[in-house]
């Protein structure tokens, strides 16, 4: 049934209702019926009609209207995606692509300044490459079904993982969805994701372990251990770390807190909803 069938129905049930009332009262409880209880009885009749059918009808109309400013939502958003990830590929991806051929005329200098500096910006320029397409991969990447929740996102983010760098990840999650906002739920899986490619891209780990828990105090702590390669928080600015750079400005805007650390053999980066619960 669509919004419009609906609209007829409610303009046509209470007319109807008090025209087959009527002709019953008239043909065949007139004798029984006095005209002053029939006129107390067609209003109520009226109202009975409207609670066991018009409430649902009312019901449906605004499930309808809900489901079509989802849709609204779902391709302005859409657009928007599609406008940055425009954006990104006409001008930022364009100008790393430059700074690319700048960097390779450098090394073509064939000078001692450039043969000691190509390696270091090479890798950083390409890093940044990198970075840049997968961001309008992503962008371009159609949502998964509004039925899927942002855990189980989350879940294939950790299986795409694994299929595509072959790393077993060990995931721990009890976060509540209801605790985090939108927005929250958006910059809390872009963090996951830059952990697990800062892993793959710099740590050389056999096992990587994602946990998400719950705290005393209503907060949650995510934590993302490897055991790679280590490094602390001192590392971060190193100019290939870029990507978890990025992530701890995402925490700072947020009110989060955020700590990169080697412990028992393990480098840790850990994500708070509070910097006091670091």
């Amino acid at each position: 049934m669509n919004y419009k069938h609906i609209k007829i129905l409610i303009l046509v049930i209470p007319t109807l209702t008090i025209a087959i009332w009527e002709f019953v009262r008239h043909e065949y409880l007139l004798p029984y019926i006095s005209m002053e209880l029939g006129n107390w009885l067609a209003p109520l009749l009226v109202f009975l009609v409207s609670v066991t059918l018009l409430l649902k009808l009312f019901q449906r109309m605004e499930q309808l209207q809900a489901q079509l400013r989802e849709e609204q939502s779902a391709k302005a958003a859409l657009q928007e995606r599609e406008a940055v990830a425009r954006e990104l590929h006409d001008g930022m991806a364009q100008s790393l692509f430059l700074l690319g051929v700048k960097v390779d005329k450098l090394k073509a200098a064939e000078t001692e300044a450039a043969a000691a500096s190509y390696p270091g910006l090479h890798q950083v320029t390409q890093e940044l490459n990198d970075y840049v397409r997968q961001a309008i991969s992503s962008l371009r990447k159609e949502p998964e079904h509004e039925m899927s929740s942002w855990q189980d996102s989350l879940q294939r983010l950790i299986v795409q993982f694994e299929e595509e760098h072959g790393i077993p990840v060990i995931m721990e999650w009890s976060i509540p969805e209801a605790s985090l906002s939108a927005k929250e739920k958006v910059e809390l899986y872009s963090s996951v994701r830059e952990g697990l490619q800062n892993i793959r891209k710099h740590a050389e780990a056999s096992e990587v372990y994602v946990q998400g828990l719950s705290t005393l105090d209503g907060g949650w702590r995510v934590a993302i251990q490897d055991n790679g390669h280590g490094m602390d928080a001192q590392q971060l600015e190193d100019p290939r770390r870029f990507g978890l750079r990025i992530v701890r400005e995402r925490a700072r805007q947020l009110g989060w807190g955020m700590n990169l650390a080697r412990r028992e053999g393990r480098t840790v980066l850990s994500i708070t909803s509070s910097r006091e619960d670091l």
